[in-house]
Formats: structure tokens, sequence, C-alpha cells
């Protein structure tokens, strides 16, 4: 969604040691803001950071209504920006650059992250910069007690996405494997929704299956010898479909957790496969794990397990930073900021990209 074409202006101040980036998520159902300070070369730190979800709101409808979503961005974008400056003992006036979520997600909730982050630059004087929500994901690690090193290959498992990159440095990516139809967040959503799980349906799922025996069923694991590193779940979540067919509404609790569990293994086995195969392929002894589905321990157990064997390391955000947040879109700006890859524009244009592909970043500058 192209909003204007007027020519960027670059911002530059090389006198500027340190810089404060004021950080706005709204790429779906989580309205997240956050101040990251950054110098030249350290890295970033973060200030403060305040999330608002809606979960509870979307319940009732079984999943996301894009228009409720945007109507609450709206709601709580300011006062979470008042909360995140009270924290961090700042005003606006300290802030340096205001970084939000271009894309991809819904576009009327990334059109309000959007438009205030550069209304409020406009406002100040300070240039904006445009972040791709999955950088946040892939680069939230940073933000941990244990900060990888590059190059390392990144599991990106966030919502409809589910991807495999090799990753050089900030804005050096190379897209490995990618799902040819439903994403790993989407099988644990679609599967819980099967077993008459609420919303959301991946956390509901994985708590369930804790209680079930992961053997219990036999499931398929799409594309586990396919020798490339994609991925395909569509299939398995017909099969969970089929099964839970056979054990009808009468299904008994043990059934349904029996069910949940073998899911979950399915889903885990594949991603700890393929992300172990593409370790040994790029020769590189780290692997960086984000987006939601990177908070599922069991997820995080195997592939812990697998990388020891390796001699490799595996990282990951903080839990509390697994989900959407500003704290990571705040980061990826201080790290392109470091790199000089992107220090915002000034002329109060922007745009969004509900679709934007990862991989068009690749060696470019924002």
């Amino acid at each position: 969604m192209q909003l204007s074409r007027r020519c960027r202006r670059e911002w530059r101040t090389p006198t500027l040691v340190r810089v404060k980036i004021l950080g706005f998520e709204s790429s779906c159902d989580e309205t997240g803001v956050a101040l990251v300070e950054a110098d030249p070369e350290g890295a970033p730190r973060l200030l403060a950071e305040a999330l608002y979800s809606q979960v509870d709101m979307h319940a009732a409808y079984g999943g996301v209504v894009p228009e409720l979503a945007s109507r609450d961005h709206i709601r709580r974008v300011l006062p979470l920006t008042r909360a995140v400056l009270t924290q961090a003992a700042c005003t606006l006036a300290d802030v340096d650059l205001i970084a939000y979520t271009r894309g991809p997600g819904l576009a009327g909730a990334l059109l309000v992250g959007a438009g205030v982050a550069v209304a409020l630059a406009a406002a100040l004087g300070k240039p904006a910069l445009g972040i791709h929500h999955l950088e946040g994901h892939l680069l939230s690690p940073f933000l941990g007690d244990e900060t990888p090193q590059f190059p390392f290959v990144a599991l990106l498992v966030s919502g409809g996405h589910t991807q495999l990159m090799q990753v050089d440095d900030v804005g050096d990516y190379r897209l490995l494997g990618e799902t040819i139809d439903d994403a790993a967040g989407e099988a644990f959503d679609k599967s819980a929704k099967l077993l008459g799980l609420g919303y959301p349906g991946g956390p509901a799922l994985s708590r369930l299956a804790a209680q079930g025996n992961p053997a219990a069923y036999s499931l398929p694991r799409p594309l586990l010898h396919s020798g490339n590193l994609d991925f395909s779940f569509a299939g398995l979540k017909t099969a969970v479909m089929t099964q839970a067919r056979k054990l009808g509404p009468a299904m008994s609790e043990q059934a349904r957790a029996d069910l949940a569990a073998s899911t979950q293994a399915a889903i885990v086995d594949v991603l700890v496969a393929k992300s172990l195969r593409a370790l040994k392929d790029s020769g590189t002894e780290r692997l960086v794990v984000a987006g939601g589905v990177g908070a599922n321990l069991r997820l995080r157990e195997k592939l812990d397990a697998g990388a020891a064997k390796l001699g490799a390391r595996v990282h990951y955000p903080p839990l509390a930073l697994c989900t959407d947040n500003g704290a990571m879109i705040a980061l990826a700006a201080a790290l392109r900021w470091q790199r000089g890859l992107g220090r915002g524009t000034t002329d109060g244009a922007f745009d969004v990209r509900p679709r934007w592909p990862l991989a068009e970043l690749a060696g470019a500058s924002a």
C-alpha cells in the first residue's frame, strides 16, 4: 500500500555518539512500544517497553478481526508510549529516532503504528525509519543475556511464516527454505481448533500436550526427507482432522491430550530436523530461533539437544519477547543505525507493505 512517492531524505548526524530509539509494533494483534539506547559500537540496551495484547478481544471470534485490531491499536498506542517514557525517565525530546513496523502484517494495523510514528517524528523534527517485522524477530535474540555472533542460521517461526535464513550480518540474509503452504504456527492454531481448544490455539495445544503421550498417534512429518529445507504442514493438519473425526465428539480428555502431544511432536520433529540440516549445510555453529513458536518448550529442548551433538549453540530471545513487541523493532533500527543501513527520513513520507519478503532486505539499505 503506497501512500507517498516523494523523494526521501536521509538523516545523517555523524557527531551523534549515542541515540535513543522509540519503536512501535502494530502489525497484527499486539500493540508494542519500546525505547532502546545504542552507541556506534556497543550492544543496544533496552531501556523500557510496554505491550498490550488483544487476545481476549479476538477470542470471542476465534481469530483476529482486522478492523477491530486496527481500532484497538489506535486506543492503546499513545498510553503505552507515555508509559514507556515514564518508565525510562525520558521525554519525547530525548528521542533521536522513531522506528515502526512497515510490514508485513495487516494493512490497517500497520497504518496505525506507521502513522503515529511518522507524525511524532515530524512534530519533533526527528527521523522515522520503517522496519521489517520479521527482521525484528530475527534480531530479537540480541536483547538476550548471551547474544549470538554473525554468521548464523535463523529459524523464523512467527504466525504465518516459517523460514530458514542464512544470516551473515544485519541486512545480509539468504533464504534457505520456507513453507510451501501452512506455517508451523498455523498448524498449531488449526490443529487446536480441530481439538476444540480456545484462541490462541498454539499455546493452548502446547499446554494440553504436556498431559499427553506424543507417540499415541502416528502422524505424518511432511517433507522430513525431502532433501531440501522447505516445510509443509497442510497435510499434517488434514491428518489431525481425520484422527479427530475417528475419535468422534465423545473423545476423552486423555485422547485429546494424546492427539495434542502427537501433533506437537510432529511439528517439532520437522522443525528440528530441517534446522539441524541447515546448520550442517551452512557450516555455522550458531542457530537463532525467533517468533512466537520459538517459545515452545519442547522445540527448545529438542533443538538444544540436537545442536549440542553438532557442537553448535542455539540462541533465543527472552521468552517475553518471543511474541510481537516494540523492543524488537527498536532493536532492529538500532542495529541498522550502527551499520549505516538506515538512519531514517525526515520528509514525512511513508508507506506500509502488508506483503514484504524478508529476502528483499538482503544487502539493501533502508
